[in-house]
C-alpha cells in the first residue's frame, strides 16, 4: 500500500518576511507632508498684498547707501513672504526652461528623500547584494550632491537664478520707501517657510 501523497505547507512567517517593505517610513513621509503644508499655509497667510509690493508712487532713489541698506532691511522684514515667493518663481522658471536640470535635481531630492531622510532605520539599504549603513549612505548622498551641483549644468542654473532673484529683492527693497509701512514684531526663527525642515529627520527617528 503506498503511502498518501505529501501535501504542501505554507510557511505563513516566510510568506509575510518576503513581501518586501516600502522604501521610506510611511508614517515620516505623512508627518512630513503634514508639517509642509501646514508650513506653506501659515507662510502664506503672512503674504502682504502684492499691490504694496508694486505701488510705483512708494519708488524713490536713495540718497546714500546706509539708506539704501536700511530700506532694503526693513523691506525685507515687511514683504519677507513675498520675497521667498518670487525667489521661488524665478528658481521655478530657470529650472522649467531647462528640463534636464529639472529632471537631475528631482532624481537628487529623490535620493536623498526615499535613501535617508524617510527610509526606517531598521531597513537597511541594499545594493547590488551589499548593505550600506546609515554612515554610507550620507557620505554617498553628499558626495552625489558635491558632484550635481558643483561639477553639472544645475549648479550653475540654480546659482544664476538665486543671484537673479536675489537682485531683484535688492533693487526693489533699496527703492521702496518703507515709512508707510507698518512693521510688525519678530517672528521665531523657526515660523513661516522652511520649518518643516526641522521635523522631517525628527519625524522619520519617531515613525522608526
Amino acid at each position: 500500500m503506498s503511502a498518501p501523497p505529501t501535501l504542501p505547507i505554507t510557511n505563513p512567517q516566510t510568506t509575510t518576511s518576503s513581501v518586501s517593505q516600502p522604501p521610506i517610513a510611511t508614517p515620516a513621509f505623512r508627518a512630513f507632508l503634514s508639517r509642509f503644508t501646514s508650513s506653506i499655509r501659515s507662510g502664506f497667510s503672512q503674504r502682504r498684498p502684492w499691490y504694496e509690493l508694486l505701488d510705483r508712487s512708494s519708488l524713490a532713489r536713495p540718497d546714500s547707501l546706509t539708506e539704501a541698506y536700511s530700506r532694503i532691511r526693513k523691506n525685507f522684514t515687511y514683504f519677507r513672504v513675498n520675497y521667498v515667493s518670487l525667489l521661488t518663481a524665478v528658481l521655478a522658471l530657470s529650472l522649467l526652461t531647462h528640463p534636464f536640470s529639472l529632471l537631475v535635481l528631482l532624481s537628487l531630492l529623490g535620493a536623498w528623500a526615499f535613501l535617508y531622510l524617510f527610509r526606517s532605520s531598521d531597513q537597511p539599504l541594499v545594493i547590488a547584494g551589499r548593505t550600506f549603513t546609515d554612515a554610507e549612505t550620507l557620505i554617498g548622498l553628499v558626495a552625489l550632491t558635491v558632484i550635481v551641483v558643483f561639477f553639472s549644468s544645475v549648479g550653475s542654473l540654480l546659482i544664476s537664478a538665486l543671484l537673479i532673484g536675489f537682485g531683484i529683492v535688492c533693487a526693489h527693497g533699496a527703492f521702496r520707501v518703507p515709512e508707510d509701512l507698518f512693521l510688525d514684531d519678530q517672528e521665531p526663527a523657526n515660523a513661516g517657510f522652511l520649518s518643516f525642515l526641522g521635523g522631517a529627520q525628527a519625524a522619520a527617528t519617531a515613525a522608526a
